[in-house]
């Protein structure tokens, strides 16, 4: 494993309409009529996704991560058609537990910003866990 605080990593997404408060999911029926524009809950998703993406090329085989806490604000709204981009920047690691600051821009300015921890974990182990819960 090669990690270190400072690791940095960027990545872009276009927010099409599956990408939007009503899309989130049909169980949700109080999201449906609420306006077409970059959902909360995909941007929460689109953190984890890029701090896994960082985070791939430095782990052992066998070793994944898991998010544990996002404190996030989500200041401006994005309609479809923009592309959104979030920038990471592991700022703490202690043991298993890592700490990314992020932040969020569309092709208008900034959309939101805030800190994801995650935890690394050994993937046979933790299934094997899980099997043993239920």
């Amino acid at each position: 494993m090669s990690l270190a605080v400072g690791l940095k990593h960027s990545q872009s997404v276009e927010v099409g309409a599956d990408l939007t408060v009503p899309a989130v999911s049909k169980h949700l029926a109080h999201f449906q009529d609420m306006p077409p524009v970059f959902a909360t809950a995909f941007l929460v998703a689109f953190v984890e996704d890029t701090c896994v993406a960082a985070l791939k090329p430095h782990l052992a085989s066998g070793q994944k991560s898991v998010g544990t806490h996002v404190d996030v604000s989500h200041t401006a709204a994005t309609p479809v058609g923009r592309t959104v981009t979030c920038d990471v920047e592991l700022v703490e690691l202690e043991g298993r537990k890592l700490k990314f600051k992020f932040a969020c821009r569309d092709d208008q300015g900034p959309i939101g910003d805030g800190f994801h921890e995650r935890v690394l974990i050994d993937v046979v182990k933790f299934l094997a866990r899980l099997e043993a819960a239920t």
